[in-house]
């Protein structure tokens, strides 16, 4: 599915500071804007007509794991080098990359990441994730701008940040959110969930947010579906239903599994109140024309005329959504418009997995990190597989490629 050199690849972008040069109330972080960047490419491509999903998605991590790359050249610098070396710039690009991705897809992952860099066709779709790019960029430049006032050439910038907007002005979504209608609200809610930290209650490095978290379960997921050869809409479905599960934390911050189970009826009390939330703050903000698709990809779906969420069951839509209880492979064709939601659930808990693996393997590490990475192997370890997948493998891999001192793949497979 996804090897652990790629993961630490992805990773990165949680150490890549943007803005580094300039004063900000916050860190912000290559990951974040990434993940703000497939949220709103999302948006912007559902409200146009003929947009290839699948492209959007998959041009978007060619150009995730390019940038972590090229990270160290400023973004007006990388511009100006690309129109004048484009070639030879995606010729080190792809020599960086290929021993990560070689293996992925059985080698058609890195002949279509080829074809994105030859391309010119698709010219929407790469503008949709231009646009969605800028757009990320503009809500973090009106952070930067709160501090950097005294800064002699900060108007300058901030003109010609909001003179390259009309660029996109084409695109129905980039209009809505530059006018400040309802889609701007749900922009700015994504936004914000780079302010909540993932293991809030610990030290860890790096320290990761909440957006950028569902950007990595969503790349999982996205890797998890060519995998088990997912037809295009499983593949979407997946991809959003992991890039979007976390969205109502926006409203609700991020409650730690100890708190949320460990208290008798708040998980179910929680639920309940979240569902009130995205009724209230989230769906009346989506466009009317995909609101009820967006709604299946929260999870939201009418249970005997109760709705109900639960973004990690497994479901189709054939003609009205409902739970699937057999295998997903039997229902692999667009008809069925069906997720994976149990994967995502594996995806979610390998990413969790990493995060704390990573900041073990840094040195930095509490009782609860170390117990929270041994009780999430021991749960791959019991049930490594799901639709063939072995994510326990992944796991022994990962463990081996860091050496975290200490902590064996034997030793991980007991609960502490």
């Amino acid at each position: 599915m996804i090897n652990s050199k790629l993961i630490e690849h992805i990773f990165k972008a949680a150490n890549i500071s943007r803005w580094n040069d300039y004063p900000k109330m916050v860190d912000l972080v290559e990951l974040d804007k990434q993940a703000h960047k497939f949220i709103i490419a999302y948006f912007i491509a559902k409200l146009e007509n003929d947009v290839d999903m699948r492209y959007i998605i998959e041009g978007g991590v060619f150009e995730f794991l390019s940038r972590v790359i090229v990270t160290d050249i400023r973004p007006d610098v990388f511009h100006y080098i690309q129109k004048n070396k484009a070639d030879q710039i995606n010729s080190w690009i792809l020599t960086n990359l290929e021993p990560l991705i070689e293996d992925i897809d059985e080698g058609k992952f890195l002949e279509r990441f080829k074809s994105f860099q030859e391309d010119k066709d698709h010219q929407k779709e790469k503008l949709i994730l231009k646009a969605a790019s800028y757009l990320a960029t503009k809500w973090e430049f009106s952070i930067v701008y709160q501090t950097s006032k005294f800064l002699n050439d900060i108007d300058e910038l901030k003109q010609k940040v909001d003179e390259e907007l009309e660029d996109y002005y084409e695109l129905i979504g980039v209009r809505k959110i530059a006018m400040n209608q309802k889609l701007a609200r749900i922009i700015d809610l994504s936004g914000r969930l780079r302010f909540q930290k993932r293991w809030a209650q610990t030290e860890r490095i790096p320290k990761t947010a909440v957006l950028g978290h569902m950007l990595v379960v969503a790349i999982f997921g996205y890797f998890y579906s060519l995998k088990v050869s997912a037809c295009d809409k499983r593949l979407e479905n997946n991809f959003y239903c992991a890039l979007f599960h976390d969205l109502p934390e926006s409203l609700t911050r991020d409650i730690i599994s100890p708190v949320k189970y460990g208290i008798d009826g708040l998980n179910e009390i929680i639920s309940e109140y979240e569902m009130r939330l995205i009724e209230d703050k989230i769906l009346p903000y989506i466009p009317q024309s995909f609101r009820d698709e967006f709604s299946y990809i929260l999870g939201v779906r009418d249970e005997n005329g109760v709705l109900k969420k639960d973004e990690f069951e497994n479901r189709i839509n054939r003609i009205t959504p409902q739970a699937y209880h057999g295998s997903m492979n039997n229902v692999n064709s667009d008809e069925y418009n069906s997720i994976d939601g149990k994967a995502l659930k594996y995806c979610d808990n390998l990413a969790a997995f990493v995060e704390a693996g990573l900041s073990i393997s840094y040195g930095v590490k509490s009782k609860d990190l170390v117990k929270g990475f041994k009780n999430i192997r021991a749960k791959f370890k019991k049930n490594p597989k799901i639709e063939g997948v072995d994510f326990d493998k992944i796991c022994i891999e990962f463990i081996k490629d860091l050496d975290i001192e200490n902590l064996s793949p034997d030793d991980c497979g007991t609960h502490l």
